[in-house]
């Protein structure tokens, strides 16, 4: 490809892959706390605008 780096050693590459690993999953963790967030939200809603609007059991 036209655009495309260099070719690395694979100390280099190495190296690369360590940095990218010391940073953590952080990405990994805020993807998993938004999509709860949004199970936790929906699930709300569904109980004020469903179950609370019918009443009690009788």
């Amino acid at each position: 490809m036209i655009n495309s780096d260099p070719p690395t050693s694979p100390a280099t590459a190495d190296q690369a892959v360590e940095e990218v690993v010391a940073q953590g999953p952080s990405g990994a963790v805020m993807l998993a706390g938004i999509a709860t967030a949004c199970v936790v939200g929906m699930w709300f809603a569904f109980y004020l605008f469903v179950f609370l609007p019918r009443g009690s059991l009788q």
